[in-house]
């Protein structure tokens, strides 16, 4: 973003890389993600305060391990290496890395860590604390200049610096919740060290992102996909008071909806100052996907049918120049980019069609993670009751049916899902689990319901609680409003005779069942 200052990760493929980005932009510092091909010339071009290797799988020794620009060091910036980036850095700058022996230095998980507190990354910190390992390698010679500020019982190196230079490297992952003062030792990098400023705000995003839409749109039509969700309502909100009533919004309402949510999104957007359009396209996207039973093949279905009926609606208005979506980082993460793995393509990322006519697409939300498009909202003056909205995936109940989609099927999972809705909120559980609903899956099982044999649907819960979606564990709900929901459904909604509940972690599993 201009004008604030910029922490750059150099993403060598681990699994917390996002993670870090967000620790950091807790501390008001802003932060890029950036593989780590970026060419030194790149780097300079973006002026960063400081630059954070991160971990990886791989070997640091290994011939085809990914490797950085080993200019990176005479750039003057503080660097800080974590895991991976850690050992890259010693094995860079002179040290020796090795596979770890069974006996001595491989560690996984929380592991007791002495930190010396002398040294600026643990100023004003415990001098020991529970930390989160995960190497099997080990820095048996670190390089000149540096010294020893940290260790464990098994390992001599486990944070390595080199104060004169402002390198930094730690064997831990101070980004992780189980490292104790993790966080902490982020801001000591970013403040002692860095000597940031401090001037990443969401009103300060607002603003920036504000005037450069007002720049790029001019006075061109903007047409925006507003799902009623949180992205999209910000994105809203945000167009709106960008270019007022340029903007059309388009409310698709694609048959894939939870219950009564389309007549919902309506009224919330009733009163404000852009046009509002809704299209009945129920009948058009359950056409498409009859049949269709694949994850991918059904977002990628409904991506497309979604541009397409925007380009229509768009043609109706007149010439519209830009279309706008509520796509954030997260989302851009999972869809895979580079030498990152695709989790799953969202609808509004990795689904779009090869052809979309418009000028551009515009994404203001891109850059932010889930906790931050909220705090932005909020910053626009949207109620809150639409800016803890629980999210809702692009595709909707149409990658909650597991296997061929059907209107029978959609029926039974809106009613399944807004028994489990309604139970949470009579329970007062609503704030206490950041996302929850009902998957009707593709087995079928044997039941008894009266006096009758019963061939139906088995219907799973899931919940989880999460602040940046990331990464969730599953919600302990209390089992007498399982019960209560579990009792509810079977009686009241037919077609379903056994009810499952969800308790997987992400990772290994995905918040979505597809």
């Amino acid at each position: 973003m201009d004008n604030h200052q910029l922490i750059l990760v150099l993403d060598f493929g681990g699994q917390y890389n996002q993670l870090i980005a967000r620790r950091v932009r807790e501390h008001n510092v802003y932060c890029e993600v950036k593989p780590y091909q970026t060419t030194i010339e790149e780097i300079r071009a973006m002026d960063p305060i400081g630059i954070i290797f991160t971990g990886g799988p791989n070997s640091v020794y290994d011939e085809k391990s990914p490797k950085c620009d080993p200019a990176v060091f005479e750039l003057g910036i503080p660097v800080l290496g974590i895991c991976y980036g850690c050992q890259l850095m010693a094995h860079t700058l002179g040290g020796e890395v090795t596979a770890a022996q069974a006996d001595t230095a491989r560690e996984y998980g929380k592991t007791e860590t002495f930190y010396n507190t002398s040294c600026k990354l643990f100023r004003g910190l415990p001098e020991k604390g529970i930390s989160w390992m995960s190497h099997g390698d080990y820095m048996a010679k670190v390089p000149e200049g540096f010294a020893l500020v940290g260790h464990t019982e098994m390992c001599p190196t486990a944070a390595i610096a080199d104060e004169v230079r402002g390198f930094y490297g730690v064997q831990y992952h101070p980004e992780v919740n189980h490292t104790e003062n993790g966080s902490l030792m982020l801001k000591n990098f970013l403040y002692e060290i860095c000597h940031a400023k401090g001037d990443w705000t969401m009103e300060d995003y607002k603003n920036t992102s504000i005037k450069a839409i007002r720049e790029k749109v001019g006075s061109g039509k903007v047409l925006l996909a507003l799902s009623g969700g949180v992205d999209s309502s910000v994105a809203a909100a945000l167009l709106a008071e960008a270019v007022g009533d340029q903007l059309t919004c388009v409310f698709v309402d694609h048959g894939l909806m939870r219950k009564d949510e389309g007549d919902e999104v309506e009224a919330a957007f009733a009163k404000w100052k852009f046009h509002f359009v809704r299209v009945d396209a129920e009948q058009r996207f359950l056409s498409r996907l009859a049949g269709v039973e694949e994850p991918e093949s059904k977002r990628k279905i409904i991506g497309e049918e979604f541009i397409r009926v925007f380009e229509e609606e768009g043609k109706k208005i007149g010439k519209v120049d830009y279309l706008v979506q509520g796509t954030i980082y997260p989302d851009v993460i999972e869809s895979g980019a580079g030498d990152a793995a695709v989790i799953k393509s969202h609808h509004n990322v990795g689904g779009l069609p090869d052809f979309v006519d418009f000028k551009e697409i515009i994404e203001p939300l891109r850059l932010l993670f889930k906790d931050e498009v909220r705090q932005l909202g909020r910053e626009l003056g949207l109620p809150e009751y639409l800016v803890m909205r629980q999210p809702f995936p692009g595709p909707g109940l149409g990658i909650r049916v597991i296997g061929d989609v059907t209107k029978e099927k959609l029926d039974t999972l809106r009613e399944a899902d807004f028994i489990f809705r309604d139970e949470i909120a009579k329970a007062g559980l609503t704030q206490t689990m950041n996302q929850y609903f009902a998957v009707l899956t593709n087995m079928r099982s044997v039941g008894v319901m009266g006096d009758g044999r019963t061939y139906d649907y088995t219907l799973a819960l899931r919940s989880v609680t999460t602040t940046d979606f990331m990464t969730a564990d599953w919600t302990r709900i209390p089992y007498e409003v399982l019960d209560r929901v579990s009792v509810r459904i079977v009686n009241e909604v037919k077609h379903i005779n056994r009810i499952v509940y969800d308790i997987t972690s992400k990772p290994p599993a995905t918040i979505e069942w597809e």
